[in-house]
Order: structure tokens, then C-alpha cells, then sequence
């Protein structure tokens, strides 16, 4: 059973705004990154369209302190830990780091000193959609529900 995933993105110049500062917006889409690749790794998909009903993950909130910046070419490294699951829901935890590499080529396995940047969180819903009615929230598939488990808390 999985409960945490990294990700790794090289800081492009496109992420950032006029004064070379990554856009706070980017980290959502980090967020959502994340996540993609973590269900990714277990075989899921977020969204799955059939002909008669849509399945994907709702957002019901999301969050994100910001404590230093990132700029162009950084090196960050995106950490999602599950930390609550409902019959409906998932809720996460996504911590930011900047690695500390002084070199723009370093291989991605590349081991420097983290720095926390940014610390966000983010609750998604299950829901389906049969065609031509609402959206509706559903019971966590078994098959998700068995491959994900919560993480241990931190000290």
C-alpha cells in the first residue's frame, strides 16, 4: 500500500512572473502534478471517461503557505503524503523543497540539501457522472482504496 510520492521539476523560465520569481499559481499546478504521478504509479488514472458515466476526483479544497521563493532553474522537489482518507475522500499533504544543487546539469537523483519552500494541502472527492445527470460524490473503489493507506504522522 502506497501513502507518499516525490516529484521533481526543474524550475522553467515559463513558471516564472516579472521579477523571475515562480507564480504562486504554479504550485497548485505542482500540487496536481503530484498527484497525477502518484496514481500513475499505482496503475490508476484521476479521470476515466466511458460512454455512459465520467469517474475522476473533485477538488473540495486546496491550500498553500509560502515561505521562500523559487526562481528560474531551481531544482524543487514536490512530496505528497495522504494524510486522511474518508469513504469519499482523500486528503493530502504536499511539502516544496528547493535541492540545493549549484549545478544546472545535476542528474535528477542528485542529493543536495532541501530547503522547504512552500507547504500545501489539498482534499479531493470521488465523484461519477452518468451521463446526462449531476455529479455525484461515490465510495472510494475498492481497487484505489486497497493501494492507498495513510501516512504515518511525522513528528
Amino acid at each position: 500500500m502506497a501513502c507518499e510520492y516525490k516529484l521533481r521539476h526543474r524550475v522553467e523560465f515559463v513558471d516564472t512572473d516579472m521579477a523571475g520569481i515562480v507564480h504562486f499559481s504554479n504550485f497548485f499546478r505542482w500540487m496536481e502534478h503530484a498527484e497525477h504521478a502518484f496514481f500513475r504509479s499505482l496503475g490508476f488514472s484521476l479521470h476515466n471517461q466511458g460512454a455512459e458515466e465520467m469517474s475522476g476526483w473533485a477538488r473540495v479544497r486546496a491550500g498553500c503557505d509560502y515561505k521562500m521563493p523559487l526562481r528560474y532553474q531551481d531544482l524543487v522537489e514536490v512530496q505528497l503524503r495522504v494524510v486522511a482518507k474518508g469513504a469519499t475522500t482523500l486528503s493530502y499533504e504536499l511539502v516544496f523543497f528547493r535541492i540545493d544543487s549549484t549545478e544546472l546539469c545535476a542528474p535528477e537523483d542528485a542529493r543536495g540539501k532541501l530547503q522547504e519552500v512552500a507547504r500545501g494541502e489539498m482534499k479531493t472527492c470521488f465523484v461519477t457522472r452518468p451521463r446526462g445527470e449531476a455529479i455525484q460524490a461515490k465510495k472510494i473503489p475498492r481497487r484505489i482504496d486497497e493501494a492507498i493507506q495513510v501516512a504515518q504522522q511525522t513528528p
